[in-house]
């Protein structure tokens, strides 16, 4: 039997994963800064701090405006920002 057939099947996992963070609308609603950028989130408590990439997702809704800066969104989670009379950045 060959070697590869021999030996057991693993997963993959990535180890970048671990620098990447989510945050919701409903968490900037409840956040309450105008502007808002890695360093407030990690203040915060809302994202942990070896996250170097954040991106907010569209959950909840947002009435206060925002200004995102260094901070990606989903589209879903910017025509929400923009609605509200935030800009992202």
């Amino acid at each position: 039997m060959p070697m590869q057939r021999r030996l057991p099947k693993r997963g993959f996992k990535s180890q970048l994963l671990k620098f990447n963070a989510e945050v919701t609308l409903s968490a900037l609603e409840q956040l309450g800064a105008s502007d808002v950028d890695l360093v407030t989130l990690k203040q915060a408590g809302l994202v942990g701090e070896l996250a170097k990439v954040v991106k907010v997702i569209m959950t909840g809704k947002l009435t206060k405006a925002v200004r995102l800066t260094g901070i990606g969104a989903t589209a879903a989670a910017k025509l929400a920002i923009e609605a509200a009379g935030g800009s992202l950045a």
